[in-house]
């Protein structure tokens, strides 16, 4: 009996071992071991018994904190799972995190993001607009300014015009007052002009032959200097020969010529010199003078021998209708 009960005192502790060192076993030998102690209990050996109890009451109290570590290992297994579930949740939540914080950074850090693209499109719309704006309202102010220059003021006068003291192309000198009871039609240049200035003399002679032919309106077509240095009595005589008989060429000295050419807010200034070779950057307008020489209108380059032959004929008629 006492090996019997030895070789079970054995076997628990082996059992003990056993569950202390795997968990798949706990179950199974907790069985196996309670039916072991019912057989001993069963036994006359009450010290034996005794001490039997004890151990059994060890092994239930073993029994149980085993439950309550495998309860907590399943629950702690359960809860690692889903702490490493969680885990890898949070992992793969903080990796699509770090992805999308990458991707942030890679969109905040890169030279143009979405909504700087945006703002991009959005700012050059604006300036695309701002600048089709102005270029509009920049060419309504021409056309408008075409218009003026092309129509001329129909009413009041304008401070233009005044005395002067200049030689003519034939050597006599002559001055404003020797146009009195006249309609004039003065025009600034210089007799080395390479076009503009021929091409504006012939259209003022071909107007003033017009008008003549319309409205029996005789008109002295004027031309005043504005290269005095080159520009000699000998050498305008000879240039104004050449668009029309009545045309008259004036010069004179550079401060005569800079007092007529002020008086009639012309503008001039020498370009391109190389020596006695040189250009005169000038005003290209047509003033028409009054009987009295005073300004009545003016006339732009951009009108033609028609539109130039008519507008006069109506200043001057507008201006015989206001004096009757």
């Amino acid at each position: 009996m006492a090996k019997a009960i030895s070789r079970n005192h054995q076997q628990i502790r082996y059992l003990c071992h056993s569950l202390a060192s795997s968990q798949q076993w706990q179950r199974s030998s907790f069985h196996t071991l309670s039916n072991t102690l019912n057989a001993i209990k069963s036994l006359p050996l009450s010290p034996l018994a005794m001490r039997l109890d004890g151990l059994e009451n060890g092994l239930i109290s073993y029994r149980f904190l085993c439950t309550s570590s495998s309860s907590n290992q399943s629950n702690s297994g359960s809860g690692g799972s889903s702490t490493g579930a969680n885990s890898e949740k949070s992992e793969s939540s903080g990796g699509s995190q770090k992805t999308e914080q990458g991707k942030g950074k890679s969109i905040r850090g890169s030279p143009v993001s979405w909504m700087s693209f945006f703002l991009l499109v959005c700012t050059g719309a604006g300036l695309v607009y701002y600048y089709d704006r102005e270029k509009r309202r920049h060419i309504e102010d021409i056309t408008n300014a075409s218009t003026s220059v092309k129509q001329g003021p129909s009413v009041g006068k304008a401070a233009i015009g005044g005395p002067f003291s200049l030689i003519d192309h034939n050597g006599k000198p002559v001055t404003e007052k020797d146009f009195f009871g006249k309609w004039t039609v003065v025009y600034f240049g210089f007799t080395h002009c390479p076009d503009i200035c021929p091409d504006e003399l012939q259209k003022l002679a071909a107007a003033v032959d017009k008008i003549k032919e319309k409205s029996g309106i005789q008109v002295v077509p004027l031309f005043i200097s504005v290269d005095p240095e080159r520009d000699t009595v000998e050498q305008v005589g000879e240039y104004v020969k050449e668009f029309h008989p009545h045309l008259i060429g004036l010069t004179g000295t550079p401060e005569e010529i800079k007092k007529t050419a002020r008086a009639y807010r012309v503008y001039y200034m020498k370009t391109e010199e190389e020596g006695s070779d040189y250009l005169v950057d000038h005003s290209i307008v047509m003033y028409l003078m009054d009987p009295k020489m005073e300004f009545v209108k003016f006339f732009g380059k951009n009108n033609d021998v028609d539109m130039l032959t008519d507008g006069i004929i109506k200043e001057i008629k507008q201006y015989k209708q206001a004096k009757a």
